[in-house]
Parts: structure tokens; C-alpha cells; sequence
């Protein structure tokens, strides 16, 4: 029978596992949405407006999904983890305040506008909102990432009869890993929705929608991705370092390395055993480690020995899973950056009327793998997120507090009836979120591309179009 602190901890991942994928896609659909908004504005191309259309919806939907979950994980600093917002709460009350002030607010006013406003404000203001939202979603990760990143680099306070007190929030804010995790995050929700949407565009393709926006849609999600990975990779490499610098308990886990040793191989698999405290079936690379945290083959990196109290106390991360999720979350990014670079190589041809990337050069099979790419984005960072929380233990907040001072003295009983509750209706609301997708996808093939509609049948955008004041061609 499982305790309560180990059920807390499954319910605190269950939920912000679920509540993670929601705003992993509005972070950066926000901007994906005021670039289609922009290239409409610019071009005229009705084909930009579809698109907008149809992301728009989907927005909506992950936006709410976000908020409901969001919520929920909130509750459980207070049922689950009352030691942390007594200890640390005069740190991170005010981040999560800033966050709704500065954030919320700002996506709450907005959102409104730009879902229901197409014809009812002005262009520019449509325009503003989309951005407002965009904005607003990029400034809500920024507090999140600043409070995460303090539990993981805490400075800027001192305790005061066992309760944290801020003296720098200068410092609390940009604490040395915040710019880095930042930044991975930002990039995560970007390859996110650039494969989501490729993925979708993909599936619609394959169902024998041939219409100019998706074959647009293709393009961006794939022109996109192909962009960002490699500025991922980079970002990951630069995290690394400042993780080996500040939490190397976890860089160990993260590469299954035991002993304080130099020339340690990348390791591509292996099965860590806590118990003879080596890896069992290793196959690697050898000096891999050291050349890419090191940058030397010579390099010596720390090993989990010696996070092991002289009283047997383990103070470093179980081994398995972190190894394990970082493995996970790599290969997925591989797996990116080869599909990706692939299509856009085979879609990089100028035709008779001198435009590049054609759809039509892709083969088949590579649109076939686009679709189950759609989700990718959310292996992967799911992947990250517990090679970083799990990494992260035994501390809750790292050499400050650790994860059993701050959990709920309840009956492990109650916290097993609530996990299963959230359990069963989290995946009940996943698997009703991807069909309400493909539902949209579906509908969108039988759709008439709006240049075929009349005034009169095509709704508020059209409408929009329509306008002379708006400073587009007039739909005739």
C-alpha cells in the first residue's frame, strides 16, 4: 500500500501532466494566430483568414481546458502540500498574484473580443486583441517559469523562524536558471503547435482536402519546426550546463553516471539499478557525456555516489525515471528535427510560377508519419517536465525544503479516492479534447473555402472582408 506522501505526489503529476498540455499549445498558438491574422491583413489571401478560423476554435477550447485544470492543481498547495505555501508562501503568493494581474487579466479582457469581435470592432482592434492574447499567454508562462525555476535556483531571501522571506526579488525573479528554462519552454510550445499543426493540415490532406490552406498550413507548421529545433537543441545544451552547475544530482540521473569519474560515455541505454548502484546492459558513446557537458573528453562530471548521506540517506533523484524521461524527450526532438528537415528538403523546389515548398513533392508515408507527429510536441514535453520535477528530489525546493516537510498529514485512503477521480475524469476530457480535433478537422474538409462563399453565407468574417473601411479587398 502506497503512502500518502508517494499518492500526493502521483496526484500533484496527474494533474499539472494534464493541465501542462493546454498551455503548451495556446503559449505559441496566440502567435501563430496573429500570424495568420497578419499574412491575411498583408496579402488579401482569403486562404490566411481559413486558417484563422479554424485555429481559433481550437484556441478556445485548450485555453478553457487550461484555465479548469489550472485551477484544480491550485487547490492541491492547500489539500495536498500545506507546507510549502507555509514555508515558501511569501515567495510564491506573489508570483502566482503577479501572474493573474499581469496574465490573466490581460487573456480573460481580450479573449473575448477576439473570438466573438470579427465583426463587430474595428480591424485594428481585432488585431490588438489577438495580440493582447498572444502577449498575455507568453507573460503567464514567464511568472510560472520564474516560480519553478526559483524552487529549482532559490536566492534573493533568507528564513526567519522556518518561513522564507523575500530580501531580493531582483533576484528571485531572474534566479540562475529561470532565462534558460524560459526559454526551453517558449521553444517547447513553438515546436508544439508547429507540428500540431502541420500534423492536423497533414491528416486533412490525407483525407483528400486539397484546399490553399492547407497546403499553407503544411508549410508554416513544417517551415516553423524546422526553424526552431535547432535553436532547441541549443537552448537544451545551454540548460544542461546551468542544470550540471546548479542541480548536478540530476545531470548524474540524467546520465546514469555513479562515480565521479572523467571520459563518461553517452549512454543510449541502459537499466540503472539502485541496488548494486550501477547500470545494467549499458550501450554508449564513449566520452559522449563529458564532450558535451565538458566539451572535453577529459571532463569530469559528478557521479550519484556521492549524493548518499553518511547515514545511507539518498539525496539524489531516482535514477530510472529521470534517465528514462530524458531519453524520451531526446529522441522525440530527433525525431523532429529529421522530419522536419526532411520535408522542408523535399518541399524546397521552385515550380513553373517560381514558388517554393511544394506540398505535392511530399511522399505519402512522410504525411502519414505527420500525423501521429501532431501529439509529439507533448511527448516531448511531458518527457522534459519529469526529467526536471523528478530531477528535482528529494527537495521540493531545492536545499531549502524537502517534498515530505510539506505534504498533507491526511488518510492515504482519501488522497487514492481523489487520484482516481482526477484519473477518470482527465481521461475522459483528453480523449474528448482529441476528438473534438479531429471532429473539426473532419467538418473543415466538407467546408467551402470562404473565396467560394457568398456574402451572405459566410458569417462574421466574411463580413469582415466584405468592408472597404477595413483595408482589404472587397469581397465581390
Amino acid at each position: 500500500m502506497m503512502d500518502t506522501l508517494i499518492l500526493s505526489r502521483i496526484q500533484f503529476a496527474a494533474n499539472i501532466s494534464f493541465h501542462i498540455l493546454f498551455p503548451t499549445i495556446t503559449i505559441a498558438l496566440g502567435w501563430f494566430l496573429l500570424f495568420f491574422k497578419l499574412r491575411f491583413q498583408w496579402t488579401g489571401d482569403l486562404k490566411w483568414m481559413e486558417a484563422y478560423r479554424f485555429w481559433v476554435k481550437i484556441f478556445a477550447l485548450s485555453f478553457a481546458m487550461g484555465v479548469v485544470s489550472g485551477i484544480t492543481m491550485s487547490f492541491q498547495f492547500g489539500t495536498n502540500w500545506p507546507g510549502f505555501m507555509e514555508k515558501v508562501g511569501n515567495i510564491a503568493g506573489p508570483l502566482l498574484a503577479y501572474e493573474v494581474m499581469t496574465a490573466f487579466f490581460l487573456e480573460a479582457v481580450f479573449i473575448g473580443i477576439m473570438l466573438f469581435g470579427f465583426s463587430r470592432v474595428p480591424n485594428w482592434l481585432h488585431t490588438t486583441a489577438t495580440f493582447l492574447v498572444a502577449f498575455g499567454t507568453t507573460m503567464s508562462t514567464f511568472w510560472i517559469i520564474v516560480l519553478n525555476s526559483w524552487m529549482h535556483t532559490p536566492q534573493g531571501f533568507e528564513i526567519i523562524e522556518g518561513v522564507a522571506h523575500a530580501t531580493d526579488w531582483w533576484a528571485i525573479i531572474f534566479n540562475p536558471s529561470m532565462p534558460y528554462r524560459l526559454a526551453h519552454m517558449l521553444l517547447a510550445s513553438g515546436l508544439t503547435v508547429s507540428f500540431l499543426v502541420a500534423g492536423l493540415a497533414a491528416f486533412r490532406w490525407l483525407l483528400g482536402d486539397r484546399k490553399e490552406t492547407v497546403r499553407s498550413q503544411i508549410r508554416v507548421g513544417l517551415g516553423f519546426a524546422a526553424l526552431l529545433i535547432p535553436i532547441q537543441i541549443l537552448a537544451g545544451d545551454m540548460h544542461g550546463l546551468n542544470t550540471l552547475e546548479h542541480q548536478p544530482a540530476k545531470v548524474a540521473a540524467m546520465e546514469g553516471n555513479w562515480e565521479t569519474q572523467s571520459n563518461v560515455p553517452l549512454l543510449l541505454f541502459a537499466l540503472p539499478n539502485g541496488e548494486t548502484r550501477q547500470n545494467d546492459y549499458e550501450i554508449g558513446v564513449p566520452n559522449g557525456a563529458s564532450i558535451i557537458l565538458k566539451h572535453k573528453a577529459e571532463g569530469v562530471l559528478p557521479g550519484l555516489n556521492d549524493f548518499v548521506a553518511e547515514d545511507g540517506t539518498v539525496l539524489h533523484p531516482p535514477v530510472g525515471k529521470v534517465f528514462w524521461s530524458f531519453r524520451v524527450m531526446v529522441g522525440t526532438g530527433v525525431a523532429m528535427l529529421l522530419l522536419s528537415w526532411a520535408s522542408v528538403a523535399l518541399m524546397w523546389r521552385r515550380n513553373a510560377q517560381g514558388k517554393r515548398f511544394q506540398i505535392d513533392r511530399l511522399p505519402k508515408l512522410l504525411l502519414i508519419a505527420l500525423v501521429p507527429m501532431a501529439l509529439s510536441g507533448w511527448v516531448a514535453t511531458l518527457a522534459g517536465w519529469y526529467t526536471t520535477e523528478i530531477g528535482r528530489q528529494p527537495w521540493l525546493v531545492n536545499g531549502v525544503m524537502s517534498t515530505t516537510e510539506a505534504v498533507a498529514d491526511v488518510p492515504a485512503a482519501m488522497v487514492l479516492s481523489t487520484l482516481i477521480g482526477y484519473l477518470s475524469v482527465y481521461a475522459a476530457l483528453l480523449f474528448a479534447y482529441i476528438g473534438v480535433i479531429l471532429y473539426l478537422a473532419v467538418k473543415a474538409r466538407h467546408g467551402a473555402p470562404l473565396d467560394e462563399m457568398g456574402p451572405t453565407s459566410g458569417g462574421a468574417v466574411v463580413d469582415v472582408i466584405a468592408r472597404d473601411d477595413r483595408g482589404v479587398v472587397p469581397a465581390e
